[in-house]
């Protein structure tokens, strides 16, 4: 598998994982604060790990330029 195509999977992956934390938000899910403050938690996480890969991906594509 390629360094794209092995990225392209781990990126939708997190969008998978990520929608369904929105939706246990937005669905009003969280019993406690503390719930909450962690599934926002892990959003966070989940959005920068998906920048991380961006970044990495328009650093691989300059490199085969």
């Amino acid at each position: 598998m390629s360094d794209y195509k092995l990225l392209a999977v781990v990126a939708k992956e997190i969008e998978k994982v990520r929608q369904e934390q929105i939706a246990f938000v937005a669905a009003s899910r969280a019993d406690t604060f503390d719930e909450y403050k962690k599934v926002c938690g892990v959003i966070r996480g989940l959005n920068l790990a998906e920048n991380i890969i961006n970044d990495l991906v328009q650093k691989m594509e300059k490199s085969d330029d």
